[in-house]
């Protein structure tokens, strides 16, 4: 079985995140929330570093990975 904890939040904060989950257990609803959050943030950090990148840039980074994915080996 596993363990449960308790977390503190505001009242209010607890009514909005209750009509948002539905009938989601917490835990589901709170992983779902976490995993949304950190591909936003990954989306986000590519697209600003796609803006400070030129296409030169993007095609080199391109090209190095695909050179390096043809001649890694494993030991």
């Amino acid at each position: 079985m596993s363990k449960y904890a308790t977390i503190s939040v505001p009242v209010e904060i607890k009514t909005r995140l209750e009509k948002a989950k539905g009938d989601k257990a917490w835990g589901e609803f709170l992983l779902e929330m976490y995993t949304e959050g950190q591909r936003l943030k990954g989306k986000k950090a590519f697209e600003e570093l796609r803006q400070l990148l030129s296409k030169e840039d993007l095609e080199a980074i391109r090209e190095s990975s695909k050179e390096f994915r043809e001649n890694f080996k494993l030991r």
